[in-house]
């Protein structure tokens, strides 16, 4: 059986195991997008495992390998691409972590490489990580920057005061359908974003209530346009943590 190998940095969006030392590892690609690899001979609890390197949101670097008579792809020499700091010892920075994997993992479903999504999420990985000031705001950010790769950010200028239309992406000085728009406060905190430095994040000041109506808005905006949104479990546990 030829083997074919490749180098690539991924981000895991989740794991699933398999048998009694094996695990499927999900994980976004720069070279494949959406892939699905299969680990053998991992014990999690053994010291050194490379499970450590297979949470949520860890970016990893490895060698692939395929076949045309293999049903999945395989990986060796995991290494990190990117060395965490905070993230993994940060109860806020963590439960992040497992929102955006999961969003990652329900949205993002083809296995050809888009350059700009991978990256955004490569980087956004390493910004969470070093971000100091703002890490509530963090996951507004990343789901209003996110709509870029995805196709459906908005497309026109903002002016004070807008509405967003959230089926055609456009900011509009009044609502034909409220119901199918962000109001004039969110379509405002969604251009902020847009336009924020993520260094900078913490200063835009949003107090708890505004976080979730934000929040709520965007997952309106998402699910109009990728339904599977609705199926994000982890929304639950961010909401009470922030």
């Amino acid at each position: 059986m030829a083997l074919k190998s490749y180098k690539a940095r991924g981000v895991v969006l989740g794991t699933l195991k398999y048998g009694e030392k094996g695990v499927i590892v999900h994980m976004l690609t720069d070279v494949c997008g959406r892939q699905s690899y299969m680990v053998q001979g991992i014990r999690p609890t053994a010291k050194g495992s490379k499970m450590a390197l297979l949470q949520p949101m860890f970016a990893v670097e490895f060698e692939g390998l395929t076949s045309t008579k293999m049903s999945m792809h395989r990986m060796k020499d995991l290494v990190p691409g990117i060395v965490l700091h905070s993230t993994p010892f940060d109860v806020r920075k963590s439960t992040m972590a497992l929102f955006m994997a999961e969003v990652l993992y329900r949205l993002v479903k083809e296995s050809e490489p888009a350059s700009e999504l991978f990256d955004f999420v490569w980087g956004s990985v390493g910004a969470l990580d070093t971000l100091d000031e703002g890490i509530a705001n963090f996951h507004l950010w990343f789901l209003a920057n996110l709509s870029r790769p995805l196709g459906f950010s908005p497309d026109n200028e903002y002016v004070d005061g807008a509405w967003l239309d959230i089926r055609d992406g456009h900011f509009t000085p009044y609502a034909l359908i409220p119901s199918m728009a962000l109001t004039p406060e969110n379509a405002r905190i969604l251009h902020d974003m847009l336009e924020c430095d993520v260094r900078y994040l913490g200063e835009i000041g949003l107090n708890r209530t505004e976080r979730v109506e934000f929040l709520d808005a965007m997952l309106k905006y998402y699910a109009y346009h990728l339904d599977a949104i609705r199926s994000v479990e982890s929304l639950r546990v961010l909401r009470e943590v922030f």
